[in-house]
């Protein structure tokens, strides 16, 4: 099977060299150069949209936020910022996960061999797991507390399956980047520290007991 890829970035030299590189290692690659073509190029289908963030007119958070609820294929941003609050903000708005510019061809490759990997291992996976009124359905990755479900993102349901199937284990916030992403990447803490906090912020609107409990100086474990 070959993976459609969607790359979006207003600097073509970017897209072309993204392109190259990917159609070379067995990908088939779309690209767009605003906002307004990367929702016009979403028809193909793809399997994972690369993202920059700093667009003219309708920029990247602008098309993660609006692409979100209808694409359901992990979405990585493309950034220049280093700032830990850019990083929360593309989080926030949908984004799986990103890469800091310049990168390394060979660093963007494996992200993406990783995150389809992960995709392909969700679509492996059947059973469900019920805690009271508390269900999470990890074939058709949703969770429901009664009939209501609490949406989740892709990356959300990943911590919380992670945790979920191995009750009483404490991850640190390493450990879970490493299981959820594929690969090492210290320094990324934050990025688990407002994925769980959005988590329990979903969680305290329809449920009134701890789920995911922080266990301080060493990570967190589902309970």
């Amino acid at each position: 099977m070959q993976y459609k890829i969607l790359v979006v970035d207003d600097e073509e030299e970017i897209c072309n060299a993204i392109k190259e590189y990917l159609n070379i290692v067995g990908y088939i690659v779309y690209t767009a150069n605003n906002g307004k073509e990367a929702m016009e190029r979403l028809s193909i289908l793809p399997d994972l949209i690369l993202l920059d963030i700093n667009m003219p007119g309708m920029d990247g958070l602008d098309v993660c936020k609006r692409i979100r609820t209808h694409v359901n294929v992990p979405i990585l941003f493309l950034t220049a910022k280093i700032e830990e609050q850019d990083r929360i903000n593309g989080l926030m708005a949908g984004a799986d996960d990103y890469i800091i510019k310049p990168f390394a061809l060979e660093e963007l490759h494996a992200r993406i061999v990783a995150h389809l990997r992960r995709e392909e291992r969700g679509k492996g996976k059947k059973n469900i797991m019920g805690i009271g009124d508390f269900i999470i359905n990890y074939s058709e990755r949703k969770l429901f507390v009664g009939e209501k479900e609490i949406f989740l993102t892709k990356t959300e349901f990943e911590i919380v399956e992670l945790l979920s199937r191995h009750k009483g284990q404490v991850f640190d916030k390493e450990t879970i980047y490493e299981k959820i992403w594929g690969f090492d990447k210290e320094g990324d803490s934050a990025i688990i520290m407002e994925h769980v906090r959005r988590i329990r912020s979903k969680f305290s609107k329809e449920w009134k007991g701890e789920v995911i409990e922080t266990v301080w100086g060493v990570g967190y474990r589902w309970v």
